[in-house]
């Protein structure tokens, strides 16, 4: 077997599946994938591989690289290291993004481009895979390609060896596609994704011939629209290329759970976790806003927990109680919840490495891990779909194969993966799919903490900390008159509705108060969003809907800085906000106006998307980028000749682009440039942390 390291760096458990995936695929290419943590430095070490290197790299926040990768970049990046330090090294990088935000797959791209640095060269191309349009769309291809990659590697620097028949096959489609040139392979081009996705069949997928028609004349349903449980030509006709069967690993085995006391603590053991109560909730919006927005007080008097105005803390949450209940008797298991729940590896199991699952904690009871562990809601991926089709029967068998295969891609795009369907869709869409609960265990991921942007300044709040958010709702995928909740948002708006009050007097409501409900927190890492150091330096804050709330947490600092230096120079500062309609859902109206009056807010700039104009005024601009536009001149001004900064908070999808979109205009305009030339001097201010972005989708 030829050996090659194979290292992943993941955030919330994507990058590890796709590492897994590569790994178990390398056995029936004829390799040995050595398969680690990036973090585990303790168990690899480039300075003496040999074997080539396998990496794949996910991208956290606005462009970091994960948690896991932080010491191995922080090594890597020490600038005492000689220019051939990697120089033995060859290496091919899969990374993984999201190109809704500015640095695209920016944690692999800083890793590749330092080891390039070193001296390390690609002996496959770098992939850039992203989520936005779906992963695989890239994964796929690119996992395609690394074995005929990997076998010319071998053949060229041990000289011409005896290959073994699957190797062949892969050499065979590497003269075919040639994945290994890097001018060659741009896998990010969606020409170049066609061609490799048509250059043949991976060993790993099993043919499905004599596709199964349904009872419906041929053309009945040339006519119908495909649905998630119903297909149309040419797909339902067509032979399908399916995933090989994952693996199975795990053994379940349920016990008489002996009823000592759960604590949500133990789901995540790494981070320092705070139980704090909720002292305050209160409704930022009108009854009649389209959306529904509340901000919460957290009494933080008793912990260590700190924080700076600009930084995120993640709040622990667990899924729905309802969909956890409908789910376990989907299973069968509703008598069985409170069962102890007790894992092991399968003693004749074929996946390689295989683990116990570390979100997974010992111990605890059915209805437990499925609450607080287990991402019920998760977007399933084809090698579960592919899972669950071996516990489905006819019709529904048939649909899952599709859904899962190369022919059925587009399919599980619009079905699956854009329609954002879950578990709990899929098990009701598809009746005849009965999977056993190893199943779920071995494919869910990790329940993840959800981040939220500090509200607030512990100058103006000691011993506190607010956050805002929406109450997301949305339809089901799969029977459109269910209304759903954000599995975090939903959750804290319930456990605050005994206390929730009008958007008044910041004051207590008379009378007695009722029991503070509790929550646990636990503090992120990344701090980047912060004011400047200097406060002189002008600052210029853009943050529509509940993008606002880092932005009242700079505001009430910079106030308190400057009742305790009453002498001192402070910069100008710009807020752009926007909302729907100024009397339903404008965020911190009256703190807006006291901050205005008060000189602390040196310039408010507000728009209203949905209000129409009054009488026979102009027609009032729409979204912070057009006002951003009508005050281009100073805009220009504050960042290109003041030093200023920039800050922008709130929607990716669109918000953050059609922001930095303009911000280029405004700099071509102002001083003169070709777009292309603006688009540097943007580039520039990236680089110089004086744009900063804390944005999300």
């Amino acid at each position: 077997m030829r050996r090659f390291l194979l290292l992943y760096a993941t955030q919330q458990g994507q990058a590890k599946a796709i590492a897994e995936e590569i790994c178990e695929k390398a056995f029936v290419h004829g390799f040995s994938a050595d398969l680690h943590c990036i973090s585990e430095s303790d168990k690899y070490d480039l300075k003496t591989e040999t074997a080539p290197l396998v990496v794949v790299v996910s991208t956290t926040g606005t462009g970091d690289p994960p948690d896991t990768a932080r010491e191995f970049v922080k090594k890597i990046q020490d600038k005492a290291l000689p220019v051939d330090f990697f120089a033995h090294l060859r290496y091919g990088l899969l990374g993984l993004g999201d190109s809704e935000y500015t640095y695209f797959c920016n944690g692999g791209k800083i890793i590749d481009k330092r080891l390039q640095e070193l001296g390390a060269q690609h002996f496959y191309a770098t992939g850039h895979a992203d989520d936005c349009v779906g992963l695989e769309l890239v994964v796929e291809p690119w996992i395609d390609g690394l074995w005929a990659a990997l076998t010319k590697h071998f053949t060229s620097t041990r000289g011409k060896e005896e290959i073994n028949g699957a190797l062949q096959i892969a050499s065979t489609a590497s003269q075919r596609m040639d994945p290994v040139k890097p001018e060659l392979l741009h896998i990010e081009s969606r020409v170049e994704l066609l061609r490799l996705a048509d250059s043949g069949r991976r060993d790993s997928e099993v043919q499905e011939q004599n596709a199964v028609n349904r009872d419906q004349s041929s053309a009945l349903i040339a006519e119908s629209e495909p649905s998630l449980t119903h297909s149309v030509p040419p797909l339902s006709q067509a032979s399908l290329n399916i995933p090989a069967l994952p693996p199975e690993y795990l053994q379940v085995h349920l016990h008489e759970f002996l009823g000592q006391e759960e604590s949500r603590a133990s789901v995540t053991p790494v981070d320092p976790v705070f139980q704090v109560p909720i002292s305050k909730a209160v409704q930022l919006t009108a009854n009649d806003a389209i959306k529904t927005t509340l901000l919460v007080e957290l009494d933080i008097s008793k912990t260590d927990f700190s924080y700076q105005p600009g930084d995120a803390f993640n709040v622990i949450c667990p899924n729905s109680d309802s969909e956890v209940q409908h789910l376990l008797q989907r299973l069968r298991l509703t008598d069985r919840r409170e069962h102890c729940v007790v894992l092991k590896i399968k003693g004749d199991t074929k996946k390689k490495g295989a683990a116990l699952p570390q979100h997974i904690p010992e111990g605890r009871s059915l209805q437990f891990i499925l609450t607080w562990c287990l991402e019920i809601r998760a977007v399933p991926k084809k090698a579960m779909l592919r899972a669950l089709a071996e516990h489905a029967a006819g019709p529904d068998r048939r649909r899952l194969h599709e859904l899962c295969s190369r022919q059925g891609a587009a399919d599980y795009g619009r079905f699956v993966r854009d329609a954002h369907t879950g578990l709990l869709d899929l098990l009701l869409a598809f009746p005849s799919c009965q999977p056993p609960l190893a199943l779920l265990l071995e494919h869910l991921p990790k329940l993840q903490p959800r981040p939220y942007s500090c509200a607030s300044s512990n100058l103006s709040h000691p011993g506190k900390l607010h956050f805002v958010f929406n109450v997301v709702e949305f339809l089901s995928p799969t029977t459109m008159e269910v209304l759903r909740r954000g599995v975090c948002t939903g959750w804290l708006a319930m456990v605050v509705a005994s206390i929730l009050r009008p958007d008044t007097q910041v004051s207590p409501a008379e009378g007695g108060p009722a029991p503070a409900p509790e929550i646990s927190i636990s503090p992120r890492t990344t701090g980047f969003f912060h004011l400047p150091s200097d406060p002189a330096a002008p600052v210029i804050m853009v943050g529509p809907g509940t993008g606002i709330a880092p932005f009242i947490g700079f505001l009430q600092h910079r106030e308190k800085l400057q009742e305790q230096h009453p002498e001192g120079h402070f910069g100008a500062m710009w807020l752009f906000f926007g909302c729907r309609h100024k009397e339903r859902d404008y965020l911190f109206r009256e703190e807006l106006r006291h901050f205005y009056k008060r000189g602390i807010l040196t310039h408010l700039k507000v728009s209203f998307s949905r209000d129409a104009p009054v009488g026979e005024e102009e027609a009032p601009v729409k979204y912070v980028q057009d006002n951003m536009w009508l005050h281009s001149k100073q805009v220009a001004r504050v960042l290109l000749q003041e030093s200023g900064y920039i800050y922008v908070c709130g929607d990716a999808k669109n918000m953050a682009k059609d922001v930095s979109d303009t911000l280029v205009e405004i700099i071509s305009k102002e001083t003169g440039v070709e777009k292309l030339e603006a688009m540097k001097t943007l580039a520039t201010l990236k680089e110089e942390k004086r744009y900063l972005q804390d944005i999300w989708s």
